[in-house]
């Protein structure tokens, strides 16, 4: 920020003026709150020191009270989830798995995140890919698919404080088919459905999986419903789950705080939600108005952040992640910010995979290798030296006089500890800290600089409590009266290993599904749910793509498939037995390089399809039909704006066939051979369908089942195999580790 007094003398003057124009419309009445209310705003809006003196314009003076204490500190989080982020952690072998989760969740080790917000699966796409619903209709229900309930539950193992949030991105189709609707036609989410489908999941999360979350939201960037948030409330004192607080809206775009004027206005909604929350990214400045600031303080509602981005790898990601997290509470009011994402579980190829998001890349299972990005030791710098429950100090947070911020808090033991970036200092300049009635001792002082990530540097005595502390341009620091802090890590991480190919799997290794959360290791889904079920007509266990109909998704979706392998391989054939009902359709996929930009989830590569009516292709999915139309948030669209590619999109049918030995339901299997330009498809052995095309060259692998505007396909797959064409393998790797189940025999 180059202009910070302006910033200050702008909310200030802005704040005055909103409360003092409201006093003089309502009258004298309004007055006997002015003063109050502009107290309870306290170092959150009155951001800077007394102005500076010709004597220290070298420092900035840090006064601290323990008796002036501001705003509840309400946690620093992550999000897993909003696309499927983390499904291949799940396939890590131990203890690589354990490490991973220790530097993001275990305390004072390694990010010691605070918060944790989690997707509630829907098995539509919300970014990266699906995850499954514990209802895909309304008779089904299971509490053990998929790997949330995992993550939650060894997240908040490591750390019993943790803080657990959950919203919905996607939901199954059936959600708001029939029954009310709360006003919005065309969000069939916000319903009785809708509510009703929450409150199943929290029943399972606190009955099965013995967890319960400390706050909801209503969904994910999808608009706003009063009358859904007042129901959901409703529901929520009605089931066990009063002490649930619901934060809403959760939306992107410029309005995105309208709400909380209505709720100055209506009562009903006033109680219903406990948190104004909504998305505000760094690089958008200042989003939070001082009018909405001022109700929602004179309402008691905290401000949120429930998601933000800094997409920047390597000690940038680093410096300006404390840059967000200090600017989100001294510019906006924020008193819990949430950044997408924490663990980047899934493939390269996918969008947001990691170098630039995540604080733990973990994109490759078969071998065990991880890597730890800079962006962890952003959150060390908060989460060891803070806890939810401390109070900001008032006056103690702000602006340094040569560039960067500080924002000071206190224990309820009254140990203090103050986080500091000079992100935008073009020299060295110091901070004059006075304490008093805060715990004595001298300071321990923790730094990270683009040489070295959060190093312990030598502790600094107070002389009555006041010291003067010197601070490097480009840093971070954080100072605390508290100990035990550490830069966790762990020796001998595996080096990067090729997916193992060939590649086999049969399923023979999940005879008890429900262990294995009813996912395989290594199939990624990007759309729909494929999930280990009994076989029909054969022995053993098989994959299914177990969705029905099309889930209400976050992003557009397409046909449901879920990928795996390498995307650097180029000629090799890929195998899968399928089991087709009377009017399905189901296929292998290949040279899969693109899986949507994030907000849409058709790919790019070869798709070999069989209808239970014996029809064979070979298509060419080329992404989205329109390539250049503007959809998603607006980085999905400023991605689309800067984008080179001018090719056709959609599909593209290159071959047609029949094959005559179909039956009225059987097993039957399927092959693409892509050598070079040449595919070729086999069905039982035989080629049926052949083509030349020169548009990808290589990608990975993947199963796709059919749909119609009505319903998903719902096949069976056994049996697939990634094997070589012509003798030459795209790579040669050992066999993965062996793979462990999610969750305990005892489950």
């Amino acid at each position: 920020m180059a202009e910070w007094n302006d910033v200050n003398d702008f909310v200030r003057q802005k704040a005055f003026d909103v409360v003092w124009k409201s006093a003089i419309d309502d009258g004298d009445e309004s007055m006997n709150g002015f003063y109050g209310t502009i107290a309870a705003l306290g170092a959150a809006l009155l951001l800077a020191a007394q102005p500076a003196t010709a004597e220290d314009k070298a420092v900035t003076p840090l006064h601290l009270d323990g008796k002036a204490t501001g705003a509840t500190f309400e946690g620093i989080g992550v999000v897993d989830g909003g696309g499927a982020t983390s499904v291949l952690l799940k396939d890590y072998p131990e203890p690589q798995r354990r490490q991973i989760l220790d530097l993001v969740y275990k305390p004072k080790f390694g990010a010691s995140v605070s918060a944790l917000y989690v997707e509630i699966p829907g098995d539509g796409n919300s970014t990266q890919g699906s995850m499954p619903s514990h209802m895909h209709s309304r008779d089904d229900l299971n509490y053990g698919r998929g790997y949330i309930w995992w993550v939650m539950t060894e997240a908040r193992r490591r750390n019993p404080r943790l803080s657990l949030d959950g919203a919905a991105w996607s939901a199954p189709g059936w959600v708001g088919d029939r029954g009310v609707r709360y006003g919005h036609a065309d969000e069939p989410f916000f319903s009785k459905d809708g509510v009703d489908y929450y409150i199943s999941w929290l029943k399972g999360l606190r009955d099965v999986h013995g967890l319960t979350l400390d706050a909801m939201g209503l969904r994910n960037e999808k608009g706003v419903s009063y009358d859904f948030a007042k129901a959901m409330r409703r529901a929520l004192d009605a089931n066990g789950f009063a002490a649930v607080r619901l934060h809403g809206f959760d939306n992107w775009q410029d309005d995105r705080f309208d709400f909380v004027k209505d709720m100055a206005r209506d009562g009903s909604l006033r109680a219903a939600l406990d948190i104004a929350s909504a998305h505000v990214s760094p690089v958008e400045g200042t989003k939070v108005s001082p009018e909405v600031r001022l109700l929602a303080a004179q309402m008691g509602k905290p401000l949120w952040n429930t998601e933000q981005h800094v997409y920047q790898a390597g000690y940038e990601g680093l410096l300006n992640t404390v840059k967000s997290f200090n600017e989100g509470y001294i510019i906006d009011g924020f008193t819990r910010i949430t950044d997408w994402y924490g663990i980047a579980g899934l493939y390269t190829m996918e969008p947001y995979s990691g170098e630039k998001e995540a604080l733990v890349r973990a994109n490759w299972p078969w071998s065990g290798r991880y890597v730890v990005n800079p962006k962890l030791w952003a959150y060390a710098h908060y989460g060891q030296f803070t806890e939810i429950g401390w109070t900001y100090l008032a006056g103690g947070s702000g602006a340094l006089k040569g560039g960067g911020t500080f924002v000071a808090l206190k224990s309820p033991s009254n140990d203090y500890s103050i986080i500091v970036e000079t992100a935008d200092a073009k020299e060295a300049q110091s901070v004059r800290i006075d304490a008093l009635n805060l715990a004595s001792g001298p300071l321990a002082v923790w730094r990270s600089t683009a040489a070295e990530q959060f190093v312990r540097q030598p502790d600094v005595a107070l002389s009555n409590g006041a010291a003067t502390l010197r601070l490097e341009p480009g840093a971070v620091y954080s100072f605390t009266t508290t100990r035990g802090q550490q830069k966790g890590r762990f020796d001998a991480v595996p080096d990067a290993r090729p997916f193992p190919f060939p590649y086999r799997e049969t399923f023979g290794d999940y005879d008890q599904p429900a262990r294995w959360g009813y996912l395989p290791r290594y199939f990624a889904d990007i759309y729909g749910a494929f999930e280990l079920a009994r076989c029909p007509q054969r022995k053993g266990v098989c994959l299914r793509q177990a969705a029905p109909t099309h889930p209400i998704s976050w992003a557009p979706g397409w046909l449901p498939y879920t990928i795996l392998g390498d995307d650097q391989w180029q000629d090799y054939a890929v195998s899968a037995d399928i089991y087709l009902k009377p009017g399905e359709t189901g296929g292998v996929m290949g040279r899969i390089n693109d899986v949507g930009s994030g907000y849409g989830s058709i790919p790019k590569g070869y798709v070999l399809r069989l209808s239970s009516a014996g029809e064979v292709s070979i298509v060419a999915v080329r992404g989205k039909v329109d390539k250049k139309a503007l959809v998603g948030d607006a980085v999905q669209q400023a991605i689309i704006k800067s984008g080179a590619d001018t090719g056709e999109g959609g599909e593209k049918t290159l071959a047609t066939g029949r094959f005559a030995g179909m039956g009225p339901s059987g097993w039957h299997r399927l092959k693409l051979q892509m050598q070079g330009s040449s595919l070729i498809g086999f069905v039982d052995g035989r080629p049926v369908v052949k083509a030349s095309d020169t548009l990808y060259r290589s990608g990975m692998a993947g199963l796709q089942a059919g749909a119609s505007e009505q319903s998903m396909s719902t096949p069976f797959f056994d049996d697939i195999e990634l094997a070589a064409v012509g003798g030459l393998a795209p790579h040669v790797a050992a066999s993965p580790p062996a793979a462990k189940p999610i969750y305990p025999r005892a489950r």
